[in-house]
């Protein structure tokens, strides 16, 4: 990137945006941009609400300001027609943007539409002509025009446009400068400085000397050039566990889309990290990361990744050989000893619940275990790291691909508890559709997938698709009946996966199910019970109080308050502590016990509860 010589203050009005952001650059001290990017420099006042066009007007005006432009040589006197025709349109900057992304030439036009893009955005004075570029770029810019756009991305204003046209044409130089517009947070600048100096073992040591780097993962690899850094350490047993780390959370499902599947160089850093797992040094964290490392071949983020056919089963089958090891296959058992107290092995004071060894014993030759026949259809039940998050996942493989994180950009797969228990993936003559993942945040939010499950004959159906990521209409997917259910069967009574907390959150839903009253008593809502997010050996209900002609159900404007009760595991078999809990609910209010959680404060204390003291 140049600095432009001359230091004095530059004229906002005559000086293009470009120019300024360079000479912004040029005079910090270190030659760090701030976090967040420069502002840009006084210039005209913002279009004002009222003034504003609508959206119809608004994209009229910005395609009849520009269509003319894109069919006629691009001369300086056009492009400042352009400039000119943009800035004073009563448009907010940023949709323009969103509305130039729309216009696409005529092939015959491409190259004066690219040639206009670049006046506006190395010529550009007022932000609507620049963001005007920046949008045609988008779809039109190549590699020459990475120093603009990265120029351009150190200017608050652009900084996302830069990111998303950088994406397209260098995903490295993309990387580079959205890490380095989010500087500040501990233990980025020594990354960001060792990827900006191209100090390689500096980038290594960054990344190999604490914990990750802050930052979206998928940038954190591209702008670490991590495919190539492993093959400039491949003896790097460090790197090869950062890289296992990255790698797992670009395919964590429960975020907007895994970032893995943008990630283009996420085949040659999977194919490293299997390689090089041999090195490692047996241990109760590595074998956990080489594990979740599988479940995620098998049927996560990662086995939607293009593979050469075979491919991604040999990655799994190495891992499951490594695992299989003496040295390897100790480490469950040696990490439950450690937990109990009862030996000194490879566990880990982290885990002083014994949950992680437990996930260990349960988990560790699931994936591994091959489909009994060639199966179209299969349900697997996933429960991650719960030392990373407490995650289950209902799984659905179609054709030995995975379903869910193929069609739905916004979460993972709905549990176990909600498909399975409630026999909702069961088919019927009755076409019913079923909720199969929701956004992580919520439904009303950011989506759901959905499809209808019906029987014709000896066939079962899935179609009826709503809610896939990008509009897509996926086509129907029928299965043999018999196999089908016989699937769904065997799923529904596999509890191998489960622990004794989650058992016992079952049986008080199952409970609670079949006696409503138990809570409706007490002018309390009835719902589900599950194994808390923060402590997965304890149980959480939680229960609305409103009393009415619907208990727990609050009227348009009535007040309500909400309650968590949590029960710690106590070590006794999961049936009796779910029947100590229902009979507890039978025999005495749970709001006398339970924590408040939510409602109306002054409803709370009328009541004579006590509001928390750190507030909801």
């Amino acid at each position: 990137m140049s600095v432009r010589d001359e230091r004095e203050p530059l004229d906002p009005r005559t000086t293009s945006l470009y120019d300024y952001a360079l000479f912004r650059h040029g005079i910090e001290p270190d030659g760090r941009v701030p976090a967040g990017g420069y502002p840009l420099p006084d210039g005209p006042p913002p279009v004002s609400r009222r003034g504003r066009l609508g959206p119809a007007a608004a994209e009229a005006a910005v395609t009849e300001a520009l269509a003319p432009l894109l069919a006629d040589p691009i001369s300086a006197r056009a492009a400042e027609a352009a400039h000119t025709r943009l800035a004073a349109l009563p448009v907010l900057p940023e949709h323009i943007h969103r509305i130039v992304l729309g216009i696409v030439p005529e092939d015959r036009y491409t190259g004066r539409a690219r040639r206009l893009a670049r006046r506006l955005t190395r010529d550009g004075t007022h932000a609507s002509a620049v963001h005007a570029g920046l949008a045609l770029l988008c779809n039109l810019g190549d590699s020459t025009d990475t120093p603009t756009v990265r120029a351009l991305g150190m200017l608050q204003e652009f900084s996302r446009d830069a990111v998303a046209v950088l994406d397209r044409i260098d995903r490295t130089a993309a990387a580079e400068l959205e890490l380095g517009i989010g500087a500040g947070a501990p233990g980025h600048d020594a990354f960001r400085d060792a990827v900006a100096g191209g100090d390689r073992e500096a980038v290594r040591a960054a990344l190999t000397g604490g914990p990750t780097p802050p930052g979206p993962p998928r940038r954190i690899a591209e702008a670490a050039r991590l495919d190539q850094l492993l093959a400039e350490y491949p003896q790097d047993p460090a790197l090869t566990v950062a890289a296992c780390r990255l790698l797992l959370s670009m395919a964590h499902t429960h975020q907007y889309r895994p970032e893995v599947l943008d990630y283009a160089q996420a085949h040659p850093v999977y194919e490293a990290v299997v390689a090089r797992a041999h090195r490692l040094t047996p241990s109760a964290d590595l074998y956990t990361l080489l594990l979740s490392l599988a479940q995620d071949l098998r049927s996560g983020a990662g086995a939607v990744l293009p593979w050469p056919p075979g491919r991604r089963a040999d990655l799994i089958a190495t891992l499951g050989r490594l695992l299989a090891e003496p040295l390897w296959a100790a480490v469950p058992d040696e990490a439950a000893a450690a937990a109990a107290g009862t030996g000194t092995g490879t566990g880990t004071g982290t885990d002083p619940s014994g949950h992680r060894a437990g996930w260990m014993l349960r988990t560790g030759r699931r994936p591994f275990i091959p489909p009994a026949a060639p199966a179209t259809f299969e349900i697997e039940v996933v429960v991650s790291d719960p030392a990373v998050r407490n995650v289950v996942e209902t799984r659905i493989v179609l054709g030995g691909r995975p379903l869910v994180p193929d069609l739905f950009a916004s979460g993972g797969c709905n549990p176990p508890e909600f498909l399975l228990d409630a026999g909702r993936l069961r088919a019927g003559p009755e076409p019913r559709e079923v909720q199969l993942a929701e956004a992580y945040c919520t439904e009303g939010c950011c989506g759901a997938l959905y499809v209808t499950i019906h029987r014709d004959g000896d066939t079962v159906v899935w179609d009826g698709w709503r809610g896939v990521e990008g509009k897509r209409q996926p086509p129907a997917y029928r299965c043999d009946a018999a196999a089908y259910d016989a699937e769904v069967e065997r799923a529904e009574n596999d509890r191998s996966w489960s622990w004794p907390a989650r058992d016992t959150a079952r049986l008080i839903t199952d409970g609670l199910r079949e006696r409503p009253e138990l809570l409706t008593a007490w002018g309390c809502s009835t719902g589900p019970a599950f194994t808390a997010w923060d402590e997965p050996d304890a149980v959480e209900l939680h229960f609305t109080y409103a009393p009415g002609a619907e208990p727990g159900v609050p009227g348009k404007g009535d007040p309500w308050l909400q309650f968590t009760w949590r029960i710690p595991d106590d070590g006794t078999p999961p049936k009796s502590q779910a029947r100590a809990a229902l009979e507890r609910l039978a025999a005495q209010n749970p709001r006398t016990w339970a924590r408040l959680c939510g409602g109306s404060r002054e409803y709370a204390e009328a009541l004579g509860h006590d509001w928390p003291a750190e507030g909801l």
